[in-house]
């Protein structure tokens, strides 16, 4: 069953920065953003440890997960539910997000091991301009990219 689209995997993609919600152990929610969230396949994404240690801990005990990956420019994204699962050096899914972490980074960047997530549900994040105001997408994908690259300029 495909679980992950194609429109789904070009948001994580062009994201560049999701954020993970994992329970702690007194119930309260944990928030932490992920650089590596990569999709694996139809059903699954992946991440890399890198230095997570609260996110690891509370997944080891409870390994409900959820991540929202949003594409900022676009403003939409998605919610994506599921169970985590831990995948160490020499397994396929480490390997292959370990080469994609060093092709990015250069050697010696820190890779503990994969948190592979199956997908068990998918729901859409989107701006309420696309719900209230009809706004077209290339149009706030332009205005976005002005408000977030003119704020670079004005920086220099």
């Amino acid at each position: 069953m495909k679980t992950i689209d194609d429109d789904m995997r070009l948001i994580v993609d062009s994201a560049r920065l999701s954020f993970v919600a994992t329970v702690c152990p007194d119930g309260s929610p944990n928030l932490s953003p992920k650089g590596s969230m990569r999709v694996y396949d139809d059903e699954h994404i992946a991440f890399m440890d890198i230095a997570s240690p609260n996110t690891v801990a509370n997944l080891e005990r409870d390994p409900r997960i959820e991540i929202n990956s949003i594409d900022f420019f676009r403003r939409r994204g998605y919610r994506f539910k599921g169970t985590a699962e831990f995948r160490e050096p020499g397994d396929p899914v480490y390997e292959w997000l370990h080469q994609w972490l060093l092709d990015l980074n250069g050697p010696g960047y820190p890779a503990h091991r994969v948190i592979l997530v199956r997908v068990e549900r998918v729901l859409p994040i989107l701006s309420p301009a696309y719900t209230f105001g009809d706004a077209a997408e290339d149009d706030l994908r332009q205005a976005w990219a002005r408000i977030y690259l003119g704020d670079l300029d004005e920086e220099r």
